[in-house]
């Protein structure tokens, strides 16, 4: 429940020749679409920017690769870890969840 201001732009005519022959007045919210899907159902898909919000850790095998793995450039990955294991100087550390094969 957080409270966010999105500012709003109003564009006016001036009602020369060219333009409508009144005063055409519009509002318009800068404001820009995004997309979301769950880690599973990014398996098989690629994309060109990738944000990743860990608000909790990974808890399945193979999750955190499959995730990271669907972006096309490493620099266009962003993450967010929420609660990450270790904070340091290089970076910060999460969880990853890898089981040992049989």
């Amino acid at each position: 429940g957080q409270h966010v201001l999105i500012p709003r732009i109003v564009f006016i005519s001036d009602g020369g020749i060219r333009d409508f022959p009144f005063r055409l007045r519009r509002r318009q919210f800068p404001i820009q679409t995004a997309f979301a899907m769950t880690i599973n159902k990014a398996q098989g898909q690629t994309v060109q920017y990738l944000g990743l919000s860990l608000a909790t850790p990974c808890f399945s095998h193979g999750q955190l690769y499959v995730a990271m793995s669907r972006v096309t450039s490493r620099s266009r990955f962003k993450a967010l870890v929420e609660y990450p294991e270790r904070e340091e100087a290089d970076g910060v550390y999460t969880a990853n969840i890898v089981y040992r094969q049989l």
